[in-house]
């Protein structure tokens, strides 16, 4: 349980020195002996709105994701940037069940499996315009 506790500290660590995040809020955060789940709320130092959930569990001592949502809106959060997911229900995508949703939830594209920390990146590249 350590291990996973660890990695959720990394996760909210990362979450508290990020450029782009102006403040956050634990939804939900537990572990297990071998699993895990953190749900989190975010307000982005644009005004953007990011909802992250994620379960995890450790295989070979590494956290590895095993379900996800990710949902980053526009300040009043109706308007849909992207949301990432692998809900199983796009078995047309060839990265089945990983897709996004850009924009609107019709435009929906082969996307990979993110982590916590993969998604803080690709936002802090999306917002700032410097990649990581």
């Amino acid at each position: 349980m350590a291990k996973l506790d660890n990695y959720l500290n990394i996760i909210e660590t990362a979450l508290m020195t990020s450029e782009i995040v102006a403040e956050y809020t634990v939804v939900s955060r537990w572990t297990n002996t071998d699993d895990g789940y953190l749900r989190i709320r975010a307000t982005l130092n644009n005004g953007d709105f990011l909802e992250a959930a994620t379960y995890f569990v450790i295989e070979d001592e590494h956290p590895i994701t095993v379900d996800y949502h990710y949902q980053w809106m526009n300040p009043a959060k109706s308007e849909l940037r992207r949301r990432w997911d692998n809900t199983p229900h796009h078995p047309e995508i060839a990265t089945f069940p990983h897709h996004c949703h850009i924009k609107n939830e019709n435009n929906v594209l082969p996307s990979i499996s993110l982590d916590m920390l993969q998604l803080l990146q690709f936002l802090e590249g999306e917002i700032t315009g410097v990649e990581n």
